[in-house]
């Protein structure tokens, strides 16, 4: 098992970043081959401080193994996300990708 998750930080002077980084998620990323699961959403509120609230958009990906998320990585489908939806609606992007 492969995990790809991606926080984002969207950008503060589109009010609808968010929501578009949601949706061309679904759009862009959710039918590339390999995907195990796949679970996109803004961030929750808490009330527990050790819970990172800065950020607004999360993305969690689930593969097979490191192969299939290199082939994700490049698969014409995710290129499209980062230049229509990505590159314009984010400010800030963090990955952890564990095994």
């Amino acid at each position: 098992m492969f995990s790809h998750v991606v926080i984002f930080w969207a950008d503060p002077q589109k009010p609808k970043a968010a929501d578009a980084l949601v949706a061309g998620a679904e759009k862009y990323l959710k039918p590339i081959p390999g995907v195990l699961s796949f679970h996109v959403g803004r961030m929750a509120g808490s009330h527990r401080p050790v819970v990172d609230q800065s950020y607004h958009v999360a993305l969690n990906i689930q593969f097979p193994d490191k192969k299939s998320q290199d082939d994700y990585q490049t698969h014409p489908l995710h290129l499209e996300f980062v230049e229509k939806v990505f590159k314009p609606n984010c400010v800030k992007v963090v990955v952890y990708d564990f095994e």
